[in-house]
């Protein structure tokens, strides 16, 4: 790990930076967005503005890296991010719809960051430590993320402070990147399955990497505006939110074990039923704190290895040389899923539907559905041969086409080995 980190140090400081920055915006509009008296379906706008930004950006970006270059790409994208961070608290800019089109923006950019991230990993590593690289890029993303919501308390949500703090974070972040990695041709990724194929291959993959989408981007778009509907303070809110990353993190590599081991629809719908369940729970605990912790510490520690079960149980029905191809539907298919979250979610949150709670409604909904629909998949066709199943890759929902491919294709190459792939935290 120590010779993977000498080799791409800068890389991963600014991937750090950079989810600092975006895991800052993102709570910061949350609780800003309830100073600013906007509603929760107004909010959801503008959370789902990030999702069909990304989506776009994780298709368009590896053209544009292709016509002018990691260099160009990555610069002009982070500057991009940083220019409208920087705009958000100006009176002009403060209404849902600027905020929409500025998060659409971010969400693009961002996207375009990754893809270009990731192609510099995956060319600076080699076959022998490349599961490493990827395993230390996740673990700095979550880490990033779990440091922003520290760094939220820095300065007050309703002034400027923080969103410069983002701003400039975001702008520094290219700095040892662009001046000590060097451009490498771009990576190429397959053309995906039909979205049709990959139904047949595998309906519970494709239906359950489906309503995932809609819950990270709940969880990640829309726990700050609960908490800050449900009247938590500002350390609160930050606490609440980093909660579900620590879970996510701590439970991966637990589960993982395990899926190598059972039945993995089995294990589906085990996983999906305890985090549905204690979203359920959520909804009651608006006056319980550490109960609230609790349960977003659970639903979290789900939520992600139910991504990586799901991933591969698709590949324990497809063939090697489909796993690639795969890769970028699936992808699509958590994007479209990943748009609806917080439309559905702050619907649900308005005071004449659900209320606050719809939050957590939404998210164990989902996830007793995942469970609901692995029990069913179960009656339908025999459970693979737990020695016949394929290695478990722990990734995340943030992952692009460029990464993911790479995940499948260690994958391919432990299977041919017989060893398992190294697992991320």
């Amino acid at each position: 790990m120590m010779q993977v980190l000498s080799s791409t140090w800068a890389l991963m400081l600014g991937m750090m930076l950079l989810m600092v920055g975006n895991g800052i915006q993102s709570t910061l509009l949350g609780v800003r967005g309830g100073i600013e008296s906007f509603s929760t379906l107004e909010m959801s706008f503008v959370m789902a503005g990030y999702f069909v930004g990304f989506l776009g950006g994780s298709r368009l970006a590896p053209e544009m890296i292709r016509r002018v270059g990691h260099v160009r790409v990555f610069a002009a994208l982070a500057s991009l991010i940083s220019a409208v961070m920087i705009l958000y608290p100006y009176p002009i800019f403060t209404n849902p719809i600027a905020w929409t089109i500025g998060r659409c923006i971010v969400g693009f950019c961002f996207s375009g960051v990754y893809v270009t991230a990731e192609s510099w990993l995956n060319n600076q590593s080699t076959n022998e430590n490349r599961g490493q690289a990827l395993s230390l890029y996740m673990i700095v993303q979550t880490l990033g993320i779990v440091g922003a919501q520290a760094a939220l308390l820095i300065g007050d949500p309703a002034g400027f402070e923080v969103f410069i703090i983002a701003s400039v974070l975001v702008s520094i972040s290219f700095a040892p990147i662009l001046l000590s990695v060097t451009p490498t041709p771009a990576y190429e990724t397959s053309k995906p399955m039909t979205l049709r194929q990959l139904f047949e291959s595998s309906p519970l993959g494709c239906v359950g990497i489906f309503l995932l989408g809609g819950v990270y981007s709940g969880l990640f778009g829309m726990s700050a505006v609960y908490g800050a509907a449900i009247g938590l303070t500002l350390v609160q809110i930050s606490t609440f939110v980093a909660t579900f990353y620590i879970g996510a993190m701590l439970l991966q590599y637990p589960i993982g074990w395990m899926s190598d081991r059972i039945d993995r629809r089995f294990l589906i719908m085990v996983t999906g039923l305890i985090g549905g369940v204690a979203a359920i729970v959520g909804m009651w605990a608006d006056e319980g704190f550490w109960i609230l912790l609790g349960a977003a510490f659970v639903v979290g520690g789900m939520t992600n290895p139910l991504y990586s079960l799901l991933l591969a149980h698709t590949n324990d029905h497809i063939e090697y040389e489909d796993m690639p191809a795969a890769s970028g539907g699936l992808i699509f298919i958590n994007g479209l899923g990943a748009i609806a979250g917080p439309l559905i979610t702050g619907w649900l949150m308005g005071p004449n539907v659900v209320g606050p709670s719809g939050f957590f409604l939404f998210i164990g909904a989902l996830l007793l559905c995942v469970a609901a629909y692995a029990a069913y998949r179960s009656t339908r066709r025999p459970a693979v041969p737990v020695e016949d199943t394929g290695a478990y890759a722990a990734v995340t929902q943030t992952l692009t086409p460029v990464a993911m491919e790479v995940a499948q294709e260690m994958v391919i190459e432990a299977e041919q080995d017989g060893d398992e792939p190294e697992q991320a935290a």
